[in-house]
């Protein structure tokens, strides 16, 4: 068992992490919204790097699972910061970001700031823009407002909320409306059977996306989440293909 440890940031925050020393390029992790590193999808991912010798990291955002903080501060910029920090800290030379629902946004705004340290992007139901198409045009008002907006969980008892600062640090984020200048390799994997983001998503992302490398498989009796034994098999199947690049490997 890889013990949770803790990288510092400047302003005090304490982001937790996991890491297991291996082959690049590294494998990261991103998170949905209100998840954590706990996940089985992380887990499985963390395994199989362990098990391949494969660097991989995992963490929690500031406010989520075992990072302290107040969910309430979140934001997909912040929560970025977070994330370069810790693949700094780490001196990964070359990463590979998995993307989890709003994990395939956040894979987005790292890579973009990786550059040319990206070795290739892996989403798995990808919710870019979910401020934009997922909000109700009243919800938005109240969000703009600065009121907190409260929906029913169909994943636990209590609602989840969409805050005002991360709405507002959402729109200032959209990536559908124009090219997303990333040339990696990149594989986006969808349920058709999913209620919480559109399908169509992911091919969307996959037009904006300005690499020419970029393939979508969709599920079809598949949901949000992804998470069966047959779903994490593919995703592990997904990994093992894009890591073997030549693409990624250079």
């Amino acid at each position: 068992m890889i013990e949770t440890r803790f990288h510092a940031m400047p302003d005090g925050r304490r982001i937790a992490y996991r890491f297991t020393q291996g082959e690049g390029p590294a494998l990261v992790f991103l998170p949905g919204y209100m998840s954590d590193m706990a996940g089985d999808k992380a887990t499985a991912v963390f395994d199989w790097a362990r098990a391949t010798g494969r660097a991989c990291m995992l963490l929690d955002y500031s406010g989520c699972g075992e990072s302290p903080g107040d969910f309430a501060e979140g934001t997909l910029s912040r929560w970025r910061e977070e994330v370069l920090a810790l693949i700094d800290a780490l001196a990964l030379e070359r990463v590979v970001l998995i993307g989890s629902s709003m994990g395939g946004w956040l894979m987005l705004l790292v890579g973009l700031s990786l550059r040319d340290r990206l070795a290739g992007l892996v989403g798995i139901a990808p919710a870019p823009d979910f401020t934009e198409w997922g909000v109700a045009q009243m919800d938005k008002a109240l969000l703009a407002d600065g009121q907190t907006v409260w929906e029913d969980n169909p994943y636990g008892p209590e609602p989840t909320p969409t805050h005002p600062d991360f709405w507002s640090d959402g729109q200032a984020n959209l990536q559908l409306e124009s090219e997303i200048a990333l040339d990696c390799p990149a594989r986006l994997l969808h349920g058709r059977r999913d209620p919480d983001v559109p399908w169509d998503i992911s091919l969307q992302l996959a037009e904006r996306l300005r690499s020419a490398d970029v393939q979508v498989t969709l599920v079809k009796d598949g949901d949000h989440r992804l998470s069966r034994p047959s779903d994490i098999a593919l995703l592990l199947r997904t990994l093992t293909e894009l890591v073997a690049a030549p693409e990624a490997a250079d």
